[in-house]
This record gives structure tokens, C-alpha cells and sequence, in this order.
């Protein structure tokens, strides 16, 4: 079962084309010029056959090698590489289905679209890099069933070694081995041993190579199994296992592999390779035929599902990567609609303001005045105040250094060390010299931000939440001259009940008496006033309400407390004893108080 050869230790012979056309340049009679289709598109091939010759170094590991795409090829098969010339040719029908104008070599990923025809660059490149042996041989030597059988182990050998270097090229190389090789062995195959054991060096031995998988050779595997026997076919996987480790330039060691090849399916070595065909009365080929082309099909659906698993991955990739953009555009859409939110909230002279709705006066404020702390809330107020300073204090960081010299406490072993070190003529390294640093690590100011329900669930309780709303901000003021504090009360309407940056220095009175719960945008105001996401400070945001909302009030609050609670803002929410039962807001930590004034102690 003779194949095309795909390295050719010989020059090809001249064409007679060629001849004919140095015979025209001799008698200097004009040479028939193409048309302009022709001209364009010889032109293509010879930019791809330039843009090829320049991929191949990184491939065959050498840039002696050039590269000529043609059709048809000198050697008969889809592509040859012929060492004394140091060049690859490429026959055109490897890209059959691609326009030559469209094929661009040079863009590293384009031979993704045509691997078979990369593949076989790939095959023909590992043989410029690997295949050595074959050039000294002589021509007797060639023409004998041993030298075709050492040729055929070469072919899984050079890629084999090939892929030592480049394991990513299998792709291609079983591409290869699919749509060129499988069909350049046609359907006219004998089925006797040569044959067999031909087919099995072709195929199996590319499975042991890593190129095919163990079921996708499968049944070329029975059906030589039948025609060799279980133990001849051992062997035969022995002889190019050994292959597979021989070197480069040993011609000897392949020869003999040859040899023992032929004697393993009763051929004489020194004979000229079998040349049989099949019976032709056998429609469709023997079994061997058959079996490859059931090879071809099963590789042919392998890579059928890594492709839809590579798309699907790829789908997933693409629709992560849009649901990111989208959601960093709806962080930056809420985030520019907080710092709106803010500014109507926390403008000079702002009046309660309606998220979504009109602003100013429309919606009556529920402050209805102010008033002096009493001397508890002042009390509980400084006892949080040094709550928070302790809770912020950080110890003294030490720094160990060791010297050569003092300043510090000499370390014995070090010094005698160095002594050492000096006596035996070398550098000394030792640092006998250790001193210790001590510095305060400042504490971080604070962010407090306080959201203050006014809705009318909380009539009962807008005394004792208005002192505590009041204790909190004087604290936070307290701890820091750099903490901020910022008060909002809300209902279905937002009104600043302290800004950022000003302490109060009375409490404020208001009534409860409103509908709704905008928490929500209560939170985004504040985030966006005092940076509540942002690591560098302390921050901790004070929700005073009984937790009474409906459905979405709640979730809208939920989720921007799971922000805040991610990003290492703290949530609490205070509810009083007093007044209706209070349900817990999803996120926050919750503390039921009886009295404003145990705050600093829960």
C-alpha cells in the first residue's frame, strides 16, 4: 500500500512545464502571458507562500527553509518537504474551500479557519526540524521494503517529537491525519498484512503519539488485530514505540526498525515495497477500507463535540463578560443617580425632597423644630464617643532592623559569626547589631451615616428616635476632628436632618406621621455624602426603624445593604421596645433597645 512520500532526500525532477518554459527563454520566443484573474490570483499564492515561509521558523525551529504553495505539488502528495533544498511545498487543494485573496498566514489565529491545511504544514515542518536520518541513506537503499516501512514510522515519530516542542499543534495535526491522510489511503486497500501492519503504523502509532484517542481507533484497531494476530501487532507497537525514541540523525537505528518491520509481516526487507490493491469485486473496499473510514468519521464527531463545548464556552465567556458591562453601567447609572440624590438632599436650604417625584415644598418636611439635649443624651453620647476612640485605637507597630553597627542591642551569635566570617578572609554578612522601632499607627476617622424612619408606623417613637439619631451624630463628631456624620429621615420623602461635616449642636424634633419607606435612596444619599463604599475610613451606616415596609421597600434597602456590608461598611438597625413589633431589615445587624441612652452599651 504505497503512499506519496513526504520527505524526499533527492531534488524533484524538472517538470515539463519548466523545461518547456527554459526552452522559450533560450530561443527568446514570448511566454504566454496570463490574464489578470490569473495574474491576481497567482499573486495571492505567492503572498501566502511568502507569509508561510515566514510562520516557519517559529514552527520548524529553523529559518533556512522557504515555503512554495503549488498545484500540483512535485511530489504527488498534499505536501512534501525536501531536505537537501531545504524547502516545504504545499499543494493548493489543502485549502480548498478558502479564496486565496481571503487565506492570511501571517495573522497569528487565521489558521484556525483551515487546520487540516495547517496541519499539514505543521506535519511537513516537523520533518525540516526532525527528519535527519533519511539524507544519508543511498539510493539502493531507498527502493527496498525496509527503507518504506522506516519512512511510514517516521511519520508518527516526527510529530511525535514535534509535539514536544509545540503541544498546542495536535489540533492541526489531527486534522491532518483526518481529512488528508485517512483519505489519501483510499478505499483500495488489500486486506493482507502489509497492508495491516501499514495502516496500524499510520494510525495506531499516532494514538500513541497523543494525536488520536484510544476510541477513535477502536475498530482499525480489531480489524488489524484479525488480520496480524493480537501478538504481531504487540510487536509491531514496539517497533515504532522505539521509533518514537530514536534520534534524529540515526539512520542505522530506523533502517533496523524497518527491517524488523517487514520480517514481523513476512516481507523481505531488501524486496521493493508490496504494491497490491484490493479485489475489486469487494464494492467499497475490504475491511481495512472500512475501518478507516468509520477512524475518520469518529474523528470527525470527536472534534465535532470539542468545537460546540469551545463555542459554548466561548458563550458563556461573551455573556459574562456583557452582563459585567451592563452591570457596571447600571453601578455607574446608580451611582451618578445617588450623587443627584445627594445633592437635592443635602443642598443649602433643601426642603424634603421626593425621589422620582417633584422636590421643594411639595412634600410637607417632618422636622417641626429643634431643641437643647438633655444632660442623659449629652452623657451618652460622650460615653460612645469614647467607645468608638477605643474601638478605633490601634497598638504601636514594631520594626526589628539588624546593622553591621549600632545603634541597637548586639546579638552574640551575630558578632561571633562576623568574627568568623573575617577570620576565614571572606566578606562578612553577619548583622550582630538589633534595634527595635516603635511607631502609632493612626486610627482611622469615621463615616456615619443615620437614616431615620418617619413614617407613620413610628409616631410612637419619634422621641427616643430622635435622641438617638442625635447621640450618634455628637459622637461621631467626638471621635475625630476628620469623622463625618450626616442624618436623613425619611418616609416616601427624603430631609436632611444634619449635614456632612457640621456637628449638631441641637437636637431636632419632628414628627412621624408620613407614608412609604424610601430607604433605599435614605442609603444612596449617604453613601454618596460620605463614601460609605469606599475602604479608608471606619464607616458604619445607623438604620432607626421598626422594619414595617412593603415587599419592594425592602428589597430595594436589602440589596444596597449588601453592598455596603461587602464593600466593609457595617449596618445596624435600632428599633425600641416601645411601638409595634419590629421585623428585621435583610443585612443589617439588628439591636432592640429600651431607651436611646443604652445605645453605647449594645
Amino acid at each position: 500500500m504505497p503512499a506519496h512520500r513526504h520527505v524526499h532526500p533527492a531534488p524533484p525532477a524538472v517538470t515539463e512545464a519548466e523545461l518547456a518554459s527554459a526552452i522559450w527563454a533560450d530561443d527568446g520566443g514570448p511566454a504566454a502571458e496570463p490574464g489578470p484573474t490569473a495574474e491576481q490570483v497567482e499573486a495571492e499564492w505567492l503572498r501566502i507562500s511568502a507569509e508561510l515561509t515566514g510562520r516557519l521558523p517559529a514552527i520548524a525551529d529553523r529559518d533556512d527553509c522557504i515555503v512554495t504553495v503549488e498545484q500540483p505539488t512535485r511530489s504527488g502528495a498534499p505536501a512534501a518537504f525536501y531536505p537537501t533544498l531545504a524547502k516545504v511545498e504545499v499543494g493548493k487543494q489543502v485549502f480548498t474551500g478558502h479564496a486565496p485573496a481571503t487565506i492570511r498566514p501571517a495573522m497569528f489565529g487565521d489558521e484556525d479557519r483551515y487546520p487540516a491545511a495547517w496541519g499539514a504544514f505543521c506535519h511537513e515542518a516537523a520533518h525540516a526540524a526532525h527528519t535527519r536520518w533519511n539524507v544519508a541513506t543511498t539510493p539502493a537503499q531507498r527502493f527496498t521494503a525496509a527503507y518504506a516501512a522506516a519512512e511510514m514510522l517516521e511519520e508518527s515519530r516526527a510529530e511525535s517529537r514535534h509535539l514536544t516542542r509545540r503541544p498546542s499543534d495536535v489540533r492541526y495535526l489531527r486534522a491532518c491525519a483526518t481529512d488528508l491522510v485517512l483519505e489519501g489511503m483510499g478505499s483500495n486497500i488489500p486486506d493482507n498484512k502489509w497492508s495491516a501492519a501499514y495502516a496500524a503504523g499510520l494510525i495506531l502509532a499516532r494514538r500513541d503519539a497523543g494525536i488520536l484517542e484510544d476510541h477513535e481507533v477502536a475498530d482499525l484497531e480489531d480489524t488489524v488485530t484479525d488480520i496480524l494476530g493480537e501478538e504481531t501487532l504487540e510487536y509491531l507497537a514496539e517497533i515504532w514505540a522505539a521509533a518514537h525514541a530514536t534520534a534524529d540523525d540515526d539512520v542505522e537505528a530506523m533502517l533496523e526498525h524497518g527491517r524488523a518491520w517487514c520480517e514481523l509481516v513476512a516481507t523481505d526487507p531488501a524486496d521493493a515495497e508490496p504494491d497490491e490493491e484490493a479485489d475489486p469485486g469487494i464494492p467499497g473496499g475490504g475491511a481495512i477500507a472500512g475501518a478507516i473510514g468509520r477512524t475518520g468519521a469518529r474523528i470527525q464527531g470527536t472534534e465535532a463535540a470539542r468545537q460546540a463545548r469551545e463555542q459554548a464556552d466561548q458563550d458563556a465567556i461573551a455573556r459574562a463578560a456583557a452582563a459585567k458591562i451592563r452591570a457596571k453601567k447600571a453601578k455607574a447609572s446608580r451611582a451618578r443617580r445617588a450623587e443627584d440624590t445627594a445633592k437635592a438632599v443635602f443642598a443649602p436650604d433643601a426642603g424634603t425632597f421626593t425621589p422620582g417625584g417633584a422636590s421643594g415644598g411639595v412634600a410637607p418636611t417632618p422636622v417641626i423644630g429643634t431643641r437643647m439635649p438633655t444632660s442623659t443624651e449629652k452623657a451618652a453620647a460622650g460615653k460612645l464617643a469614647r467607645g468608638l476612640r477605643a474601638a478605633a485605637y490601634r497598638e504601636r507597630v514594631e520594626t526589628v532592623t539588624a546593622s553591621a553597627a549600632p545603634p541597637g542591642r548586639l546579638n552574640m551569635r551575630g558578632a561571633l559569626s562576623r568574627d568568623a566570617q573575617k577570620a576565614a578572609g571572606g566578606t562578612p554578612t553577619a548583622l550582630p547589631w538589633v534595634s527595635t522601632s516603635r511607631r502609632a499607627t493612626p486610627a482611622p476617622p469615621l463615616r456615619v451615616g443615620i437614616a431615620v424612619d418617619v413614617s407613620g408606623s413610628m409616631s410612637a417613637l419619634a422621641g427616643p428616635i430622635a435622641s438617638a439619631a442625635w447621640i450618634l451624630a455628637k459622637a461621631t463628631a467626638m471621635t475625630d476632628p476628620d469623622s463625618r456624620t450626616a442624618t436623613v429621615a425619611y418616609d416616601e420623602s427624603l430631609t436632611a436632618i444634619t449635614r456632612p461635616g457640621r456637628a449638631p449642636e441641637r437636637a431636632t424634633v419632628f414628627e412621624a406621621a408620613g407614608g412609604g419607606h424610601a430607604l433605599g435612596d435614605a442609603i444612596d444619599a449617604l453613601d454618596a455624602s460620605l463614601q460609605l463604599t469606599r475602604p479608608g475610613a471606619g464607616r458604619l451606616l445607623v438604620i432607626a426603624s421598626d422594619g414595617h415596609y412593603q415587599r419592594h421597600e425592602t428589597a430595594a434597602a436589602a440589596w444596597r445593604i449588601k453592598e455596603l456590608t461587602e464593600s466593609g461598611c457595617a449596618v445596624i438597625q435600632i428599633a425600641f421596645k416601645h411601638g409595634w413589633f419590629a421585623n428585621a431589615i435583610p443585612g443589617a445587624t439588628f439591636l432592640l433597645l429600651d431607651d436611646p441612652a443604652t445605645a453605647p452599651e449594645e
